[in-house]
């Protein structure tokens, strides 16, 4: 993908996608040890995911990643595993009939999260977040290139 192979941008990504596993697990977790959902949402996928977003958009320069193509393959592997895992805690609240932080009603407009709809609109958001978040790194990126030129 954009010259470079899959494996480059996992082993590139790789503490960011832990980190994105990791909130996950915990996220889920939480409710079932009796912390509320109030405060499982301290624990956030949404922050790690731009953590992971300002410091490709730095390091993929820095460390001659590439540039804006590969910034975006970046991005994209980050938020299709982020989604997906998503999209895997909806419809394990789906399928066991039980509510998660994934499936809260404040997660999804004030309605059941617990339904397809909610799946696909992760499953869609997978690819299209990605985008908007490349338009923000790309500017990153610009003035990262303008503040430390390639040697």
């Amino acid at each position: 993908m954009f010259g470079k192979k899959i494996s480059e941008y996992i082993q590139f990504d790789r503490w960011i996608l832990v980190l994105v596993a990791a909130a996950f697990v915990i996220r889920l977790a939480l409710p079932f040890a009796g912390t509320s959902i109030a405060r499982t949402r301290w624990v956030s996928i949404n922050i790690v995911l731009l953590i992971g977003l300002i410091y490709c958009s730095v390091a993929v320069h820095i460390r001659q990643f590439g540039g804006y193509k590969q910034l975006f393959g970046l991005l994209l592997i980050q938020n299709l595993f982020a989604h997906m895992l998503i999209a895997f805690g909806i419809t394990l609240g789906i399928l066991t009939g039980t509510d998660n932080i994934y499936t809260a009603p404040e997660f999804f407009g004030g309605n059941n999260g617990r339904n397809g709809l909610h799946v696909l609109a992760h499953l869609v958001g997978a690819f299209l977040v990605p985008v908007f978040a490349w338009l923000l790194g790309s500017v990153i990126l610009f003035v990262t290139k303008r503040v430390k030129p390639a040697t």
